[in-house]
């Protein structure tokens, strides 16, 4: 059976906690079981806060940290959600497996700027698997170290794995379903963006909105990878394509 390959991406600000991996974990084993046909990565970020805490903590220690050690620091946020969320897919009975950033094949070697990925490795886990782990924000810099790829950077490991594994779809989960006309939390009157296109996103992240990652969104125009932008509560979502639909 031939099967089809995505790419989700679940945010910090979704994994709070226990309980919210194992809600994360049922809405990827939901997916899994109705799309048969499916493989999926699933990168996750660090939990809401844990890279300023950890940051924070390397500052009480020395005040101007090594930017190579932060790095490996920070990685270790991001491994945490990976091997948390691999075990509530367990707890589920989805045939999952867990990634390090090595085995992603991204490589940076001059941060954001310059990063490639090499999936072969990749490649082989989701053969043997329906779902692969990964961690975002990070990818192998040059001597087999860890780099880090700026603040919502795991928006741009998710586009760049998508455009390297050719996934059919590049799905972003996060705390809000999408884009919005203000910010909804402070906004009741808000309404939905159904549909945007990339320079308008790119706009709006020069303008200060971090919903994604404005390298993500370059990345994604650059690749011509659709982004998906939604909730795991499954409302409405926003998707950023090369032209705004009607």
């Amino acid at each position: 059976m031939n099967r089809t390959l995505a790419v989700v991406k679940i945010g910090g600000s979704v994994l709070t906690g226990s309980r919210a991996y194992r809600d994360a974990a049922a809405v990827i084993a939901n997916r899994i079981a109705a799309h048969p046909d499916e493989r999926l990565i699933v990168v996750v970020s660090a939990e809401a806060g844990a890279t300023d805490a950890l940051f924070a903590t390397a500052r009480d220690i020395v005040e101007e940290p090594d930017e190579r050690v932060l790095d490996l620091l920070w990685s270790t946020g991001e491994i945490r959600s990976v091997a948390l969320l691999t075990l509530s897919l367990h707890a589920l009975g989805v045939r999952a497996v867990a990634a390090n950033v090595h085995q992603t094949g991204l490589q940076s070697v001059d941060g954001v700027a310059s990063v490639s990925v090499h999936p072969l490795r990749l490649r082989a886990l989701i053969a043997e698997h329906d779902v692969v782990v990964v961690p975002g924000f990070l990818a192998r810099s040059t001597g087999d170290g860890v780099a880090s790829l700026g603040r919502g950077g795991s928006d741009l490991t998710a586009v760049l794995v998508a455009a390297a594994v050719q996934a059919v779809r590049c799905e972003l989960l996060k705390d809000v379903a999408g884009y919005f006309t203000a910010d909804p939390k402070e906004d009741p009157e808000a309404r939905a963006i159904p549909w945007l296109s990339y320079s308008h996103a790119i706009q709006m992240a020069g303008e200060g909105c971090d919903l994604v990652q404005r390298a993500a969104i370059e990345a994604a125009r650059d690749h011509n990878i659709e982004l998906v932008i939604s909730s795991a509560r499954g409302q409405p979502s926003t998707r950023v394509t090369t032209a705004t639909l009607q």
